[in-house]
């Protein structure tokens, strides 16, 4: 978990990555893990960090938490398509 975290947390203000993203990072330095895992971490100790900047590959913020997700990205200047999705072509954090 501490490296799913280690990871959100580099994510800078107004940028995202997905949580395939966050699982190839994690994946490359523990050689284990997947987008679920992320979830999970995050859901369980991700308060500590900036979890809203992990949004799905559509880029919907979380499902239970995507209007507070979507208030704080757009307070940090994300970009959005069609009021809902972030940008991914210009937010995304590539891994």
């Amino acid at each position: 978990m501490e490296a799913v975290l280690d990871v959100v947390e580099a994510i800078p203000a107004g940028r995202v990555m997905t949580y395939g993203d966050v699982a190839t990072v994690v994946g490359r330095r523990l050689a284990r893990g997947g987008p679920r895992q992320v979830g999970t971490a995050l859901r369980e100790v991700g308060a500590a960090v900036p979890w809203w900047r992990v949004v799905r590959s559509s880029g919907l913020p979380a499902v239970h938490k995507e209007e507070t997700a979507s208030a704080l990205l757009r307070v940090e200047g994300c970009p959005f398509v069609d009021g809902e999705r972030v940008d991914m072509r210009r937010a995304r954090l590539a891994p």
